[in-house]
């Protein structure tokens, strides 16, 4: 749909009309757009006043179900924010997009990870690297490595007693969550983990993994404005720009989805006038989190030659192939790691085993969940890459990661990170409904039962249905882009 804004409107007076009656129909205007600028700075400040009360260390959050109350409030300002920024005229729009990723990103740094343990991981393979052993041959319990322990990742003691302290044995304990596993981060994930830790300074503990979250969060931003303003409107990088679940996932958790996030958007850009780079990206970004996968079909839309395809896929495997051969030839273990027990663990192999497929198991018996999700992706995959529109690869890749959320409904926030930045790329808001209820599933469990993940998943899957219909109303059948229920935003 089209952002109407203060720079719309025509310049040239109707014929016969006077300059005089010219400035007075436009200074009303010019008053709007002030205004909306004003509003914006506003509903800026007090969501970064939000997010610092909910992250701060001794705030009112013991963990991910205190902070329910500090998200609605969050999201509710995050919607007057891009709501404001539609009457922001375009000049505008990127200083101030940028200015408020940074101050809300910045949010992130006020306190340590609240509601995730995995930055711990992060620092503790970084340093097993630096030390010259494979991340994937010891886990952090193993007696093999306790000559790198020290008091922060290993507390001692009395200091045991705090929460998610896990015990590794001798009186000694470790933030690192599953200790007693192998890592499961692809290879580019864990050459980030050592390359904060080789430029962090002694005893900077965790805030060198959250400034490099700020860093690449804020680097996200300026991507997809450079990727908008050439199509036109910048605006919607806001929908990334000021997302609570940025300053939360992706700095203060330190999650490295957002690097991940970052080669995506670059891969998608791309792709469309360079095959062979933005396959390269995609296998960055894959060896990242393997989540960016999901990408491809949309990277893929509207090829019709086995050559074309392949110039993106032979250079995705290849690049995924090379940054895992190191770790291959070091390791005297398997480079998956726990990634087999993780799938396990979540219930992604047996449903009964955890609250995946929820929306699925409303209708199915839980043995028909897995199939019936491989037959719809495999048919949401196959409508993209047959109809999708390849001047629009993020359409199409909204498209089958949205399905695959509502389909498997994942129960950890932060892997909505990459759909967030979707939703930036293409306009769609609407799906900003499924990482909202990620966020409501991973906080909200513990307090409001397991039926927390099927009742958000179920009002985003609404809010989507509902969305895409709106879209068929009021957007003209040739403004529509194929792969989107009802056509993006232009």
């Amino acid at each position: 749909m089209i952002l109407r804004n203060a720079d719309a409107v025509a310049r040239t007076p109707p014929r016969g009309a006077s300059r005089c009656h010219s400035g007075r129909m436009n200074r009303p205007r010019t008053a709007v757009a002030t205004w909306a600028v004003v509003a914006v700075a506003f509903l800026v400040t007090a969501l970064v006043a939000a997010l610092a009360l909910a992250t701060r260390e001794d705030g009112p959050a013991d963990g991910p179900a205190a902070l329910t109350g500090w998200y609605a409030l969050c999201w509710v300002l995050f919607a007057g924010c891009v709501l404001a920024l539609r009457y922001v005229p375009a000049r505008r729009v990127v200083p101030l997009v940028l200015a408020g990723s940074l101050a809300v990103a910045a949010t992130g740094l006020v306190a340590p990870p609240r509601t995730s343990t995995d930055s711990f991981r992060y620092a503790w393979d970084g340093r097993v690297q630096a030390a010259g052993v494979s991340p994937y041959d010891h886990a952090p319990a193993d007696e093999a490595l306790a000559a790198l322990r020290d008091g922060w990742l290993f507390p001692r003691g009395a200091d045991c007693a705090g929460p998610d302290l896990a015990p590794v044995g001798d009186g000694e304990c470790t933030r690192i969550n599953r200790p007693q596993v192998h890592t499961i981060y692809p290879p580019a994930a864990e050459g980030y983990f050592l390359a904060v830790h080789a430029l962090s300074p002694p005893g900077v503990r965790h805030k060198a993994l959250q400034v490099g979250g700020a860093l690449l969060s804020v680097a996200v931003t300026a991507a997809l404005l450079a990727v908008l303003r050439r199509r036109g409107d910048p605006r919607t990088a806001a929908y990334w720009a000021f997302c609570p679940a940025v300053p939360v996932e992706a700095v203060n958790n330190a999650h490295a989805d957002v690097l991940g996030v970052l080669l995506a958007v670059t891969a998608l850009a791309a792709v469309g006038r360079r095959r062979a780079l933005g396959g390269a990206l995609f296998g960055l970004a894959i060896a990242v989190k393997l989540l960016p996968a999901v990408l491809l079909p949309g990277a893929l839309a509207g090829v019709r030659r086995v050559r074309d395809a392949a110039a993106v896929l032979l250079p995705t495997a290849a690049v995924v192939a090379l940054l895992y051969l190191p770790y291959v030839l070091t390791s005297s273990t398997s480079v998956l790691g726990y990634l087999g027990g993780y799938a396990r663990e979540e219930g992604y192999e047996d449903p009964s085993a955890g609250g995946r497929y929820a929306l699925l198991r409303l209708a199915l018996p839980d043995a028909w969940a897995l199939p019936a999700v491989v037959l719809a992706m495999t048919a949401v995959a196959v409508h993209v890459l047959r109809h999708g529109n390849p001047e629009r690869p993020w359409s199409g890749a909204l498209l089958v990661t949205g399905a695959a959320f509502l389909l498997m409904t994942p129960g950890y926030s932060w892997y909505a990170l990459l759909l967030v930045s979707l939703v930036a790329l293409d306009g769609r808001w609407e799906w900003l409904a499924v990482a909202a209820a990620g966020a409501v599933t991973y906080a909200g469990a513990g307090t409001f039962g397991a039926a927390t993940g099927t009742v958000a998943y179920g009002l985003a899957a609404a809010a989507v249905t509902a969305g895409a219909l709106l879209r068929r109303r009021t957007v003209r059948p040739s403004e529509r882009v194929p792969v989107s229920a009802g056509g993006g935003s232009r």
